[in-house]
């Protein structure tokens, strides 16, 4: 652990991308084969699965500390982070332990299988072999939320750097379900890989201020914004996989899409679209929400929200990496492909939207709502697909968010640096006499604003639940979201899709608020 904690410490200490780029790629070089692998693994998101809960932990470590519980919650309150407030809270020790990262992580994993007062007696001994930024370190681990702050771009070109091999290539490599346990350093970074493998996606840059500084609409391809799930059809010999953007397996949540793996070609990969999809149209979000989370999909549900693919992108044909070529041909190429298929498939191209002009254009986009779209993606006819995210070949168009005007009901503090600030809030829309909630926000202020509002919830304050303060509905703020649906689980019947405060309406009295039936009228 010293060395993946000299790393970290590294990591931490510059802001510079060469020298993050310079201390990974050094790392990377030298450090056992385990440990590069599980930093590799660490830091595209495969952590360990959680060993221990925060509950216990806490408790653990107030009692290894000697203070009463009610202070580490203010310790963990003030702090923000409870890895680093263990960290701090426990007594420092002199030793020094030897055991190396992928040695430690064995640990976490090995925790699983034992009794609860085992694995109490293990983490209290692990506490006492670890201090500082390798104590810290060996928290995230048991608390599964490990994080670096380096982004997969950096870390790929360290491994490129370290390996003399193409950037591209590593990125490609480092996709799909892949593990330490099942992977060696040759494999990961040599060998062939699996034929199940995606390709790296290419994420599209937010277009704030439209399309006029683009230059010749001629230039570009439009295609609607689906709002359903990304993910990559993937049809090689012996292998047939549906991977999220998220690099997560999801083939078995879609049945229906078994049929294609003998109907494409083999050696076809495919950037698509899963949407919940019936009588030629999109379904409302809602209704593929209902499969999401599911491993096995119970016939009600298949009939109610069958899954289709829209596809956008044509990677892969008869085994050859088209990536490098111009949108417009891959495209050409996959409506080939897709016109050649039976009918009656869940699969069929993401129509294109007609670029007439800019304006024409923009008010297409304006009813992005009406085909169940976000807004519009803009993509240059010459553009390769890209890994990551390229500024400039192509730009999400998104619909203005939705707004309502609402009053705050509730607060509470923040945590970390704003852990002496109320920064969560509650809001409420008129329903007759009543305030009824119906959403929660806490991003969109300014910290001067934050700051004006926590003296007044303090000089307010009508009831509190523990950390949650009620207050007189009073402050009015206006909310901005992205989408709304019914939702039976929530006292106003609805539910709304990220959810964020717009603007502090100091103009505006409670009185003057939106209302439960004005909410009701902007359900699809």
């Amino acid at each position: 652990m010293n060395r993946f904690a000299a790393l970290f410490a590294a990591l931490d200490g510059t802001t510079k991308t060469g020298e993050k780029v310079a201390a990974l790629a050094a790392y990377f070089r030298d450090a056992p084969e385990g440990d590069r692998l599980w930093t590799v693994a660490l830091l595209s998101g495969r952590r360990p699965k959680r060993a221990v809960t925060t509950t216990d932990l806490r408790l653990w470590a107030a009692e290894a500390a000697g203070i009463p519980d009610w202070l580490m919650d203010d310790a963990y309150a003030v702090a923000g982070d409870l890895a680093e407030t263990i960290a701090l809270v426990l007594p420092q020790t002199a030793t020094t332990s030897a055991r190396s990262l992928s040695g430690w992580i064995d640990l976490v994993a090995d925790l699983n299988r034992k009794p609860p007062d085992v694995r109490k007696l293990q983490v209290l001994a692990a506490w006492s072999e670890l201090g500082g930024t390798e104590r810290f370190l060996f928290n995230k681990l048991l608390t599964g939320g490990f994080r670096m702050g380096v982004s997969r771009g950096l870390m790929t070109r360290a491994l490129a750097q370290a390996t003399g091999r193409d950037e591209a290539d590593i990125a490609h490599r480092l996709m799909g379900g892949w593990t330490p346990a099942d992977t060696t350093w040759a494999d990961l970074t040599q060998g062939t890989g699996s034929d199940a493998r995606p390709y790296p996606f290419a994420l599209a840059s937010a277009l704030e201020e439209g399309p006029d500084a683009l230059g010749d609409p001629g230039a570009w391809r439009a295609e609607w914004k689906w709002d359903g799930i990304r993910g990559q059809l993937v049809v090689r010999p012996g292998a047939f996989a549906l991977w999220s953007r998220g690099e997560e397996l999801v083939t078995d949540r879609f049945p229906e899409f078994a049929r294609l793996a003998t109907a494409l070609p083999p050696g076809t990969v495919i950037d698509a679209e899963v949407l919940a999809f019936r009588d030629g149209a999109p379904l409302p979000f809602a209704a593929l929400q209902t499969r999401i989370a599911r491993k096995t999909v119970p016939k009600r549900i298949l009939a109610e929200a069958p899954a289709h693919l829209l596809a956008y992108d044509l990677l892969e044909a008869g085994g050859e990496d088209l990536r490098a070529l111009p949108f417009d041909t891959r495209r050409a190429r996959l409506e080939s492909l897709l016109a050649a298929l039976p009918a009656g498939l869940p699969l069929s191209p993401s129509p294109l939207v007609p670029i007439a002009d800019w304006p024409s254009l923009a008010a297409l986009r304006d009813a992005s709502r009406d085909h169940h779209a976000e807004g519009l993606m803009l993509k240059r006819a010459a553009s390769p697909y890209f890994a990551g995210r390229k500024r400039g070949d192509w730009w999400k168009w998104k619909t203005d968010p939705l707004r309502v005007d609402a009053v705050m009901i509730y607060a509470q503090a923040g945590h970390g640096r704003r852990a002496d600030l109320f920064t969560d809030f509650t809001f409420a829309v008129r329903d007759g006499d009543a305030f009824v909630p119906f959403a929660k926000a806490y991003s969109g202020l300014t910290d001067t604003e934050f700051a004006e509002i926590t003296r007044w919830v303090k000089a307010n304050t009508l009831e509190r639940w523990g950390p949650v303060r009620r207050v007189p509905a009073e402050l009015v703020f206006e909310l901005a979201f992205e989408g709304i649906q019914p939702s039976p689980r929530h006292k106003s019947g609805v539910a709304l899709r990220f959810p964020r405060i717009a603007r502090w309406r100091r103009d505006k009295p409670p009185s003057e608020i939106d209302t439960l039936d004005n909410l009701r009228t902007l359900l699809p």
